[in-house]
């Protein structure tokens, strides 16, 4: 893996707990970003990912959460905190990030739902995520399903 990947995926460990932290007790995106810069946490991180996936999906929860809502088998509501955070920046980056592949999104977001979440979580979040590329990304995921 690149180093690219790592500082990607470092990023994305980070933000996990950002958005989390979010939800729990609120804050600006920018004292949520000095904060972690300061603690280490971005050290070593794609801090421009983290910057612009944080950003959108503090700027953009309702209509993350309007883009889940026909995928989920349950309410926003009624998802764990870390289920909700993962969700909601899987989502974000199937939505703006076009040049990481869905699959990439969605195998990460996973991961991180393995570390963070409920034994079973990462099943379901597979579940939403691989729905949720059909509607986000139906060209790639098509083009996917024929190789």
């Amino acid at each position: 893996m690149s180093a690219g990947k790592w500082a990607r995926r470092r990023a994305r460990r980070a933000l996990v707990q950002a958005v989390y932290q979010w939800q729990m007790a609120g804050g600006t995106a920018s004292e949520i970003e000095a904060e972690y810069e300061s603690n280490g946490s971005l050290d070593k991180a794609d801090q421009a990912f983290f910057h612009e996936l944080l950003g959108g999906v503090l700027r953009h929860t309702a209509e993350l959460d309007a883009l889940l809502a026909p995928v989920l088998d349950r309410t926003i509501a009624e998802l764990s905190n870390v289920e909700r955070a993962v969700l909601r920046l899987a989502t974000r980056e199937l939505e703006s990030r076009i040049d990481v592949p869905y699959r990439v999104v969605i195998d990460e977001y996973v991961e991180l739902t393995k570390l963070f979440g409920a034994e079973e979580g990462h099943k379901f979040v597979n579940g939403v995520l691989d729905r949720l590329a059909g509607t986000l990304r139906p060209v790639e995921v098509a083009a996917r399903e024929r190789i």
